[in-house]
């Protein structure tokens, strides 16, 4: 990480498995280095769900999982504690709440959706209590990683047919959720936004026609890890998720090489103008919260 910053490659990073003291020291160091070298600040991120962040950050508060909170008071009491944490450790940027349905063993217990009803209210309640506390929430996984079966830390999953879930997301919009992240999944049978084989973070007509203008999101759009097996052997995945409408790329593979391949695509004019527009809503945010 040191070297990808002196050499000015990275804009922000994933605070992924650590204690509050690690986090917080590293945090420090990362900072001065940054400043040294005349770079931007950083978005520093964490998955700091209910249901992972005692485990994702040892040492933090202790709170219960999302499937286990009984009331939308005690979400509003759970995202305190957790951005009150996330404060004093320097993170800046949450990548939760987790508005998917509940039936998928991999995100069910991460999300609200134990009672349907509560998807949409309780994770607005999320959302909100974040954002008031200078730290970026997400709204994840675009468009709906609940009713699929599998993993896809592990592989590529498929929605067959049409985008069940999409439904979480337009009141979470207007209501100003600042990020959202798009999963590595596929839509089949689907003649309006099939993926042709691609994972949706690769995908155009998902990212940009579907969730840009459709939904008429304006804030960061975040892909999940891009190490991750549902879409590390799609060739050229990093270009193709910034061509499709990505603003960040979330732990490229090769975080070099995935620069080059996004220096070497500038040069086409399409891909300038994307790129231009992603830089600018990532500086815009920043500036929103202070570090500018």
């Amino acid at each position: 990480i040191n070297g990808l910053i002196k050499d000015s490659l990275i804009g922000g990073i994933l605070m992924l498995n650590g204690t509050v003291e690690q986090f917080t020291t590293w945090i420090k160091a990362f900072n001065t280095l940054n400043q040294s070298q005349g770079n931007l600040p950083f978005l520093y991120s964490a998955d700091a769900e209910p249901s992972l962040v005692n485990r994702k950050i040892m040492g933090s508060t202790p709170v219960k999982k999302a499937n286990e909170i009984d009331s939308i008071q005690e979400v509003k009491s759970v995202t305190q504690k957790i951005s009150s944490d996330l404060n004093k450790i320097g993170i800046n940027y949450n990548f939760s709440p987790v508005v998917d349905m509940s039936p998928n063993s991999t995100v069910g217990y991460r999300s609200f959706g134990k009672n349907p009803e509560n998807i949409i209210p309780w994770s607005n309640q999320f959302i909100q209590t974040t954002q008031k506390n200078n730290i970026i929430a997400t709204a994840k996984h675009f468009p709906g990683h609940g009713l699929v079966s599998g993993d896809t830390h592990k592989s590529l999953q498929v929605i067959n047919g049409p985008l069940k879930e999409i439904q979480n997301y337009p009141p979470l919009i207007k209501n100003g959720v600042l990020s959202i992240m798009v999963a590595h999944i596929a839509i089949e049978n689907n003649d309006m936004f099939s993926t042709n084989g691609l994972p949706s973070t690769c995908s155009r007509k998902v990212v940009h026609e579907l969730l840009r203008d459709s939904l008429d999101f304006k804030g960061l759009i975040v892909t999940d890890a891009m190490n991750m097996g549902g879409v590390r052997n799609v060739p050229n995945n990093n270009t193709k998720a910034i061509a499709a409408g990505c603003d960040i790329l979330l732990m490229p593979a090769d975080a070099r090489k995935a620069h080059l391949e996004i220096m070497t695509a500038y040069s086409n004019a399409d891909m300038k103008k994307t790129i231009d527009a992603s830089v600018r809503r990532i500086i815009r945010m920043k500036i929103c919260l202070g570090l500018l």
